[in-house]
Order: structure tokens, then sequence, then C-alpha cells
């Protein structure tokens, strides 16, 4: 059973802090995106959109002359990298398990290749429905930053993916009964 929701994750003032900096409706349809993947390709549908909700919490913004500078940004990112570390310390601190953080915070570290080197990375299947999700939802220029929605559809498509992830938690539990 799960032990913190994704309504619990998304409600702290952390990650609304960052959520709001790099697009809450982004962090929402890559999560819903997630959820779809993970049910697919039988991920854990919990562990998949957290990483996904929280996927970009290490964005920053990078400015030139007072103007986004998307060139900028792309050249220096490393926002998976500083995604993953706030994740990991946010999930522990509200009672995630910790192998879950650890495991989650990973699939934020490797959800895109933007900072690593040129080389083949072989993902594992969390890894991989984390990335697919994120790439489902892009738009050129970083424009999937930019969308908006309101917060209090921002928090019923969060409670309506708990249901469903509590869902798919009793059907593999009376699938093992």
């Amino acid at each position: 059973m799960r032990k913190v929701t994704l309504e619990e994750v998304f409600s702290h003032p952390i990650t609304q802090k960052y959520l709001k900096r790099s697009g809450i409706a982004h962090a929402i349809s890559v999560t819903e995106y997630a959820f779809m993947f993970a049910k697919k390709y039988n991920v854990n549908t919990d562990h998949a959109t957290k990483a996904a909700l929280l996927h970009d919490v290490g964005h920053y913004t990078w400015y030139r002359d007072g103007e986004w500078d998307y060139d900028l940004y792309k050249e220096n990112d490393i926002h998976a990298i500083k995604g993953a570390s706030r994740a990991h310390k946010l999930l522990v601190r509200i009672g995630e398990d910790r192998l879950a953080a650890k495991e989650i915070a990973v699939a934020i570290l490797l959800h895109t290749d933007s900072y690593l080197p040129e080389g083949d990375l072989q993902l594992k299947p969390l890894q991989q429905v984390v990335n697919m999700a994120d790439e489902a939802d892009e738009e050129v220029g970083g424009n999937h930053h930019y969308k908006k929605m309101e917060d209090h559809v921002a928090l019923e498509r969060i409670r309506k993916l708990d249901r469903q992830i509590d869902q798919v938690e009793r059907e593999r539990v009376e699938g093992i009964s």
C-alpha cells in the first residue's frame, strides 16, 4: 500500500514552489501520460506518477538581457540532477518509503539526456516510462513549460490519478490473492 499520495506530494509547499517555476500544466500532463504508460508496460503506477509529477522540480531560469534564453538554458541545463535531489529530500521528508524515494529520484535524474554525454544508456522500465511521458508533452522551444492550468483543475486531476492508482493497486493485490 502507498505511504504517500500524489495529492500529498502535489500540495506540499516545496512542490508548489518548483512546479510554479517549471509549469504545473506540464507536470500534470506528464503525470497523466506516465500513468497510462506505466499501466501499459506493467510498471509501478505510483512510482511513475510521482517521478513524472516531480520530474522538472530542478528547473531554474536562464535569462539574458531580461529575456528567457532557451538556447542558453539548453546549453547549461542540469535540471534533472537538481530535481532528483530535491525530489528525494521532499519524498523522504513527507514519509515516502526510502527505497521508493530513491527509485523515483533516479527516474527523475534519467528522464532526459540533455546533460549526459553521448552514448547508450540502458534505462530501466520506470525510467523509460518517465522519459516517454515527458517527451509526449514536449513542445518546441520549451513552450510546454508555459501552458496554464488553474490550481483547482490541477488538484482535481491529481485526485483522479490517486483514485486510479488505488484501483490499480487493488487489482494487483486481488490478482495475487
